[in-house]
């Protein structure tokens, strides 16, 4: 094996643990149909609205690993801020936001690349 052909292995396996680490980076279809983008934000990560009515607004700010994430979601509609939670499971997003812990909505988003 020759040394770039070690370099070119040891260059994919980085690539794909990093990528199995971010889960939920990726553009993903919303229930009503508009996309929304999942990226890396400093540490943490970010949801920003690709398309629609909210295109560029930031909806959403948490942190995790693996396939579990806790932070903010904010409704862009009216502003209103509450508590989320979001699972990844395959090319499926469930996220929940909760005003208090009995007052609560999922939605469920499918990845689009």
């Amino acid at each position: 094996m020759t040394i770039r052909s070690v370099f070119v292995t040891i260059f994919i396996l980085i690539a794909s643990v990093a990528s199995a680490a971010d889960t939920v980076v990726g553009t993903w279809k919303t229930e009503n149909g508009e996309t929304s983008v999942i990226d890396h934000c400093g540490a943490n990560y970010c949801i920003v609205a690709k398309s629609g009515r909210y295109a560029g607004q930031q909806i959403g700010f948490f942190s995790g690993r693996a396939d579990t994430y806790t932070g903010r979601l904010t409704d862009p509609r009216t502003k209103t801020t509450y508590s989320g939670r979001l699972t990844v499971s395959g090319n499926s997003l469930k996220l929940r936001g909760c005003a208090t812990s009995v007052l609560c909505k999922t939605q469920i988003w499918t990845r689009l690349n």
